[in-house]
């Protein structure tokens, strides 16, 4: 006659300790939550005072010895993601080669290409900028841009070889139009103080120098012909590395 209160005792000590669990997960949950809406506050705050913000990115860079440039961005433009399709007629994976070869030197051209023989033979030459971040001596790189604002993944690439353009690698992409309930609005991207904070305190080794951070489309493919492009801070380290920074709500790539 003993037993059965015991385990009447067992099973309702049980069911006071799920009570509990659930209860410990659900603070728990409540907590992590408060503390994501806290931590959105702040970027937000930083976002609202540039002055706050710098000197919030100053304490971070001396606390772990990281460089950045002076010249921060300042433009924080309104922009929405887009969708581009290759143009099969100019994209090659493929190298092509110059029937004339033509000297390049980024320094004199800065960051555009005015050789008459590369104007005759590269289409759409025009609508590509110099990317000096990851171009190598051999391979110069080029953004095809979208207004002011590069497209990372369509590129030009000039190929050198004995001090000369010897052939070129090319994507050309038209951006497509919005149609109907597919249209977006605009969104205000966050600053790059906010894109560097991120990165310093979670991602950056200390001792980092940034070489480079550039507000652009960063993109994946859906086939050979569309690719989804999204606004990405490019943060580039004098090591090599490149981190993107998501510019609507700052998850890092």
């Amino acid at each position: 006659m003993d037993t059965a209160p015991e385990g009447g005792l067992v099973r309702m000590d049980w069911g006071r300790s799920k009570t509990i669990l659930i209860l410990a997960f659900l603070l728990l949950n409540l907590v992590l939550g408060y503390q994501l809406f806290m931590n959105r506050s702040e970027l937000l705050d930083l976002e609202v005072s540039a002055g706050g913000a710098a000197e919030e990115i100053q304490r971070l860079l001396q606390a772990k010895n990281i460089e950045v440039p002076d010249d921060l961005p300042k433009d924080v433009p309104r922009l929405k993601d887009i969708v581009v399709r290759f143009d099969e007629s100019i994209t090659a994976e493929q190298p092509t080669a110059l029937k004339t070869s033509f000297k390049f030197n980024p320094l004199i051209h800065k960051g555009a290409v005015r050789d008459a023989v590369a104007r005759a033979s590269i289409p759409q030459l025009d609508a590509y900028e110099y990317d000096p971040i990851v171009s190598t001596k051999e391979t110069h790189v080029f953004n095809q841009m979208y207004g002011d604002l590069p497209m990372f993944e369509v590129r030009l690439e000039l190929l050198e070889q004995g001090g000369r353009i010897t052939a070129y690698r090319q994507r050309y992409a038209e951006v497509q139009p919005e149609t109907g309930q597919k249209a977006q609005k605009e969104q205000k991207v966050i600053s790059p103080y906010v894109a560097l904070r991120s990165l310093i305190e979670y991602y950056l080794p200390e001792g980092s120098v940034v070489t480079s951070i550039r507000l652009g489309y960063h993109g994946q493919e859906y086939n050979s012909q569309t690719m989804y492009m999204v606004p990405y801070w490019r943060v580039s380290l004098g090591s090599g590395e490149v981190y993107f920074v998501h510019a609507f709500n700052g998850a890092v790539e």
